[in-house]
């Protein structure tokens, strides 16, 4: 420890744990060094040694403010009370601004459309994950909704995209598409379907026009090769 340190204890010892007559009452310690603990009880009890705010230049300022000292915007301070107690009415607050919001956004959702993507056997214990990485995209130019995912299992080299108008009265054509990957990259003529087979590993909207996607070579070998793409939605 440095010289510095040490004093800073010592100031600490000097100013806390001197003894408080007026406490000897009261439940608890009877040292000053509960200014401290008494923040963090959660109880709804008064504190044992109440903040001195005299000074304090927010007080002031609310207090000399004849627009600040009564607005509804700010919230009230209980010098009297825990962090806790104060938490709880902080949450309350919160959770009753939440609510009309809440109650207004739900009853304004309702389904558009339902489209059936795989079908599972009712006997699995567990659901398997079948659809990856969803993005969203909102093309606020054409009014359009896309979102991005993938499907696992016997389609790992399709990316699927699907597209819904804002408006959900209005429809838009090829609503969803599938695009393929598969050995498109083969650099000849001569390469087997097989040998250069890819699957998409991420795909993110880059403009309301392109795609960017992140294709992984599917064979099982070292050095895989891994492509970053960008695809014209045209």
């Amino acid at each position: 420890m440095t010289q510095k340190d040490i004093t800073f204890v010592a100031d600490f010892l000097t100013e806390h744990f001197n003894e408080a007559p007026e406490l000897y009452n009261r439940k608890g310690k009877y040292f000053n060094v509960e200014r401290v603990g008494q923040y963090l009880k959660d109880e709804d009890d008064d504190l044992v040694s109440p903040p001195n705010t005299e000074g304090n230049q927010w007080f002031n300022f609310l207090k000399d403010s004849t627009h600040l000292k009564e607005s509804p915007l700010l919230f009230p301070y209980y010098p009297e009370k825990s962090l806790h107690f104060v938490k709880r009415q902080m949450e309350g607050i919160i959770e009753q601004c939440l609510q009309k919001p809440a109650d207004v956004i739900g009853k304004s959702v309702h389904q558009a459309v339902c489209m059936s993507l795989y079908k599972i056997s009712q006997s699995e214990d567990s659901t398997p994950q079948l659809f990856k990485l969803p993005f969203l995209w909102n093309d606020k130019t054409s009014n359009l909704h896309y979102v991005l995912f993938t499907m696992l299992e016997n389609s790992i080299s399709k990316i699927h995209i699907l597209r819904r108008h804002t408006d959900t009265s209005r429809s838009v054509s090829n609503g969803i598409l599938a695009v393929e990957f598969g050995n498109f990259l083969n650099n000849s003529i001569n390469e087997s379907s097989d040998s250069r087979c890819y699957s998409c590993l991420d795909a993110h909207f880059y403009d309301d026009e392109t795609v960017t996607v992140v294709l992984k070579e599917s064979v099982q070998q070292e050095g895989k090769e891994r492509v970053l793409a960008q695809l014209p939605l045209s």
